[in-house]
This record gives structure tokens, sequence and C-alpha cells, in this order.
């Protein structure tokens, strides 16, 4: 994509994405609801600590793309923001689901993908991730996902996303699928990792409902 997105700019897109999906009562997103969005400490990699300040920015540079959208609800003073990735770059539920978790969790493997995917679109099988993948690669008049070369002692391939520009050959990642144990400790801490979401979520909309209200408040003052 040309030019890059920064690295901002990608995570409030990814967050819109991923939110449309988990909690669609919620979306579109609230500035706040945004913000919490994009600072979670749950299926994010890396974690950003990201004020309004750096948020707001994002929204014009990409709402001047056509990537995002920002309304205002009938009878609500509340600004919401929505992502509009799949209509710009006519892309499928299925290929939204393996960008939007490569721009939250960066570098990853097929087996990663696949993991954590499936909240998104569960793929059927890692065939079929890999067919999806395999038409990002190989998308025109750009590809929106490389293969990255393996590095030296490792055994799975990863993938990235292109949306920011080429990643490092050395870009952070799993080096490998890990074994069966620590496969199901992983499964574990998905577990705790959806019960953090939920909080997470359930913090968001508050802050939601907080600014609606105090909206509203101002109506009669």
């Amino acid at each position: 994509m040309q030019p890059p997105l920064t690295d901002v700019e990608v995570r409030v897109l990814g967050s819109l994405l991923e939110k449309e999906v988990t909690t669609p009562d919620n979306y579109p997103l609230s500035l706040n609801a945004l913000l919490a969005a994009c600072n979670q400490t749950t299926s994010r990699e890396p974690l950003m600590r990201l004020a309004e300040d750096a948020v707001i920015p994002a929204t014009v540079a990409l709402r001047r793309r056509g990537l995002l959208r920002q309304i205002q609800p009938a009878g609500s003073r509340v600004t919401k923001y929505e992502h509009l990735l799949g209509e710009e770059m006519e892309l499928g539920r299925r290929e939204l689901a393996v960008l939007g978790v490569l721009m939250l969790r960066g570098v990853q493997t097929l087996g990663e993908l696949y993991a954590r995917t499936a909240r998104l679109e569960p793929f059927a099988d890692l065939a079929q991730l890999e067919a999806v993948l395999e038409s990002l690669i190989a998308r025109e008049p750009e590809p929106l996902v490389a293969r990255l070369p393996r590095r030296p002692g490792q055994k799975e391939v990863r993938f990235a996303h292109l949306l920011s520009g080429e990643p490092p050959a050395d870009a952070p990642g799993s080096a490998e699928e890990p074994p069966l144990p620590a496969r199901r400790a992983v499964a574990d801490d998905d577990r705790v990792a959806a019960l953090e979401r939920t909080v997470e979520e359930l913090r968001a909309e508050v802050a939601t409902l907080r600014a609606e209200l105090e909206a509203f408040r101002a109506q009669f003052q």
C-alpha cells in the first residue's frame, strides 16, 4: 500500500475490524471505545498506550484514504468510527479475518493464524486458510500479505501483512509450532485471554455509555 500506513493507523484499522465481529452491538465505535480497543492488553502484539492525540490524526488520515468512515448516529452527539477496508479493497470475511489478526498480532505462522482467526471467521482446515493467504499474496495490483523467509533453525513459514510496507526479514514471531503440551497450555491461556477480552469489551461499552450520557445531559444545560 502506497504510502504505507503508520503503526497507529494499522492498530486503529485492525481494532475496528476486530470489534465489528466480536462486539457488533457496540459497533461502530466511539472514540473512547476505539481507544480502549487499541490499548487492549490481550490479542495485541505489541502492546500500545495510545492517547487521543495519536488516534484522532490516524482516523483523519484513514478517512482521507477511504479506509474509515466517521458517523454521528441520529439523535446522538457521539461521533463513531467504522472501517471500510472490505469495501475499499473488495475483501471478504475470510480475507478480513486474516488481515485483521496479522494487523493486531504481527508476524505469525500458519498454525497461529488458524487458531487466532477462529474468533473472527473460522476456517475448516489449514488448507482453506492457506488458500486465502495465497490469494492475498498473489493479489493484484499489489499483494496485501507476504511470506517471510525462514530464519536459521526455524521450521514454520511465517506471514506478515504489507499495509505498512515490507516487514524486516528478522521480524519477531514464533519460530515453530509448539509441541502438544505447549499447545494445551496455549489453549488454557486463550481461555483466560477470552475472559480478559470480555472485561475489556465491557469497559469499552461502559465508556461509550458514559460518553452518551454526558452528551444527553449537555442537551439540557
